[in-house]
């Protein structure tokens, strides 16, 4: 009789620690790893890390981060949830031939932080690249820090940089740098109606159509930065604002070329351009216009009893 008693508590006990000793592995975690000789089958922590950031993101909590352990090549991700990218130190990049390298689909968050931070990507389109990055969705109260990367070779029909598409938010973009793109190389405009605004600093743009593109919706602050041989313009808006302070812009078709919205502009130096400037721009007296084409409106900031504009 008490062999059969016995019988039904080991058959528990054997189904607790099963499921016990699987939990852990089934849970997210707040930190997570990829390598290049990983495998998307492990849990993704340090010693049994994943291969791909598209492995590592379905097995990292809400607001967690990835971390790269050994330089390699990780693929494009969706990104649906609060969370960090974090490859400081280490070389990391994405290949996004054909298609996107991140995407960033704030339709699909459900935490309340709403926040990414990408940092130290390398993202390379291999000529047919489409986005480097590209954000959107409602994105309300959303956040986007991109840090530290190199986006590049990007020669689609719609090739671009970085793309805020969100209806509202807000972008960081500092030490970064965007090189060979069919389309722009940075554009923030507003899908919806709403808000984005954005600061870019020390941000480098290379042959690109479009350096900085603005559209309706966008607010944008441009600093420290290098926007040069762009075969469109290099800054380039057509609804929206930007402010731009204590940057180059040179060797383009045209230095700041505006359709529409607004443009104000202090302490930078517009030099080597086919043409300075298209349309109207707001100037405060301390920039340089050197070896431009002509052309445009520069409208100084300022009046009788204060010519700079200056506070």
């Amino acid at each position: 009789m008490k062999r059969f008693l016995a019988a039904p508590f080991a058959i528990a006990g054997a189904i607790i620690a099963l499921f016990l000793l699987a939990s852990p592995a089934s849970a997210q975690a707040s930190r997570t790893w990829v390598s290049g000789v990983g495998d998307d089958v492990n849990p993704c922590s340090r010693t049994a890390p994943c291969k791909t950031f598209a492995g590592a993101i379905s097995k990292t909590a809400v607001n967690g981060e990835i971390n790269c352990i050994d330089p390699g090549g990780f693929g494009a991700v969706t990104i649906t949830k609060s969370i960090t990218i974090d490859c400081h130190e280490v070389f990391s990049s994405i290949l996004n031939a054909g298609t996107n390298g991140i995407n960033i689909a704030f339709d699909s968050f459900s935490d309340a932080r709403k926040t990414v931070n990408i940092r130290n990507i390398n993202i390379q389109g291999f000529d047919s690249g489409i986005i480097g990055i590209r954000i959107f969705g409602a994105g309300a109260g959303s956040f986007v820090n991109i840090e530290d990367c190199l986006i590049n070779g990007m020669f689609s029909s719609t090739a671009t940089g970085i793309a805020d598409q969100r209806t509202n938010g807000a972008l960081t973009v500092v030490n970064t740098t965007v090189r060979d793109m069919g389309g722009s190389g940075i554009t923030v405009a507003s899908a919806g109606g709403g808000l984005i605004s954005a600061t870019l600093s020390n941000v480098k743009v290379f042959n690109a159509a479009s350096g900085v593109a603005v559209g309706t919706g966008g607010a944008v602050h441009l600093s420290n930065s290098v926007v040069s041989s762009n075969s469109v313009g290099g800054v380039v808006i057509s609804g929206g604002g930007i402010n731009v302070d204590a940057t180059t812009i040179s060797f383009n078709a045209v230095g700041i070329k505006q359709t529409g919205g607004s443009v104000n502009l202090s302490n930078n130096d517009l030099s080597f351009n086919s043409a300075g400037v298209s349309g109207t721009v707001n100037s405060y007296t301390n920039n340089r216009f050197t070896n431009n084409g002509g052309g445009g409106t520069i409208t100084p900031i300022g009046g009788v009893t204060n010519p700079s504009g200056l506070q």
